[in-house]
């Protein structure tokens, strides 16, 4: 192969991805991380927010985009959230290919993207882990987050493709519902064979 081993890794609210994607990181892997690029993009001076701004008018300012705004005229309208996932797609399109060409060299990298089978990006990787705990520890982390609500996080799951879907679909899949030291192990033994099979010097 000649270009890293491209790793999706994905999973729904709550389920522990982005320590994963932490203990990714821990073990040398580069992991671009699409809401970290999204938040760049729509932050204090981002790249995003003049053709936000056109398609949204009075959502953006000195602080970068105003989510709270864009969510209520988005929210409900599949018009207006296509109007801004044309707007936003792209740009992440670009940035993830930036972040390939910078890490050309390195047998595995990682492209942590929250709705990965929901929006068709498996097509562009070799393989998907997804992250995944059981309904009651997802349900508990999720809720005790602040502001969160039941009505709030069922909305959130029924945008999202089942967990049971998710781990039927992916090549791979790490279980956060056990120790911290248990979802490491799993993280170090992934990367060790992903390594093995794709060796760059």
């Amino acid at each position: 192969m000649s270009r890293p081993f491209l790793l999706g890794l994905t999973g729904s609210i709550g389920m522990g991805k982005s320590t994963v994607a932490e203990m990714l990181r821990e073990e040398g892997v580069p992991v671009c991380d699409a809401d970290a690029q999204v938040r760049a993009l729509q932050g204090p001076g981002g790249a995003l927010l003049p053709a936000i701004e056109a398609a949204f008018p009075g959502t953006t300012g000195p602080e970068g985009v105003n989510r709270a705004r864009l969510g209520e005229l988005v929210f409900g309208d599949a018009q207006a959230l296509a109007r801004l996932e044309g707007i936003v797609h792209p740009a992440l399109t670009r940035a993830r290919e930036s972040f390939l060409i910078e890490h050309g060299a390195q047998p595995l990298v990682v492209f942590d993207i929250p709705l990965l089978f929901e929006k068709g990006h498996e097509r562009a990787l070799d393989a998907v882990a997804v992250v995944s705990a059981p309904a009651q520890v997802q349900r508990a982390r999720v809720l005790a987050r602040p502001g969160m609500t039941p009505e709030k996080f069922a909305n959130i799951l029924s945008l999202q493709m089942p967990d049971a879907e998710k781990r039927a679909r992916a090549d791979h899949w790490i279980d956060t519902g056990g120790t911290l030291e248990q979802t490491r192990n799993m993280v170090k033994a992934l990367v060790a064979r992903l390594r093995e099979k794709n060796p760059r010097t």
